[in-house]
């Protein structure tokens, strides 16, 4: 091997071991533990690593966030407010309970789903930016007003249909998702 090769091979070693280094660990939820513990096991490795794409735990279960072209889910839908708001959302925008937002576990941040309440028919578009809802047999989690506007702010839970629109644009300020 000549000089240059063992150079070139040098650099691409430098560089793989600077991209492991950089890779880390999940990013722990404060809704679990605070970090106070490790989980006994390594995440999935199917993911995309950083930001929003990182698998992360919470109360001792997975979560793969991933592309999800095909998504379309039939469940609980629950709400979140006023104890949220203005606070951090997942992707870094604001809680606004009077936007048209949502939490999802696993799906791209932010994306744009269509909600539907299958007990009214009533259906709206929202921005996800968020993850949750955290409570088994529940798929998404909403904001008031979506909740409101869906008709099942006052019950707490409905069942509903999302299904995956699209990815939605990076934003600094929450905006309100047009209705149908």
């Amino acid at each position: 091997m000549d000089f240059s090769g063992l150079l070139r091979t040098g650099a691409l070693m430098a560089a793989a071991a600077s991209l492991v280094a950089c890779a880390g660990g999940p990013r722990y939820s404060p809704y679990a533990d605070n970090g106070a513990s490790r989980p006994p096991a390594k995440p999935p490795a199917t993911a995309k690593r950083g930001g929003t794409w990182k698998p992360y735990q919470i109360n001792g279960k997975w979560y793969v966030p991933r592309e999800q072209p095909d998504y379309d889910e039939t469940g609980v839908a629950s709400w979140y407010g006023g104890h949220h708001q203005g606070k951090p959302t997942s992707n870094g925008e604001r809680f606004d309970k009077n936007a048209i937002t949502a939490a999802h576990k696993t799906l791209p941040l932010p994306s744009i789903v269509e909600v539907t309440n299958l007990d009214n028919g009533k259906r709206i578009k929202v921005r996800v930016n968020d993850r949750g809802p955290f409570v088994d047999g529940r798929i998404i989690d909403l904001s008031q007003e979506a909740a409101k506007r869906l008709g099942f702010e006052g019950k707490g839970l409905a069942r509903v249909r999302v299904r995956y629109v699209g990815e939605a644009g990076i934003r600094t300020a929450t905006i309100q998702v047009n209705i149908d």
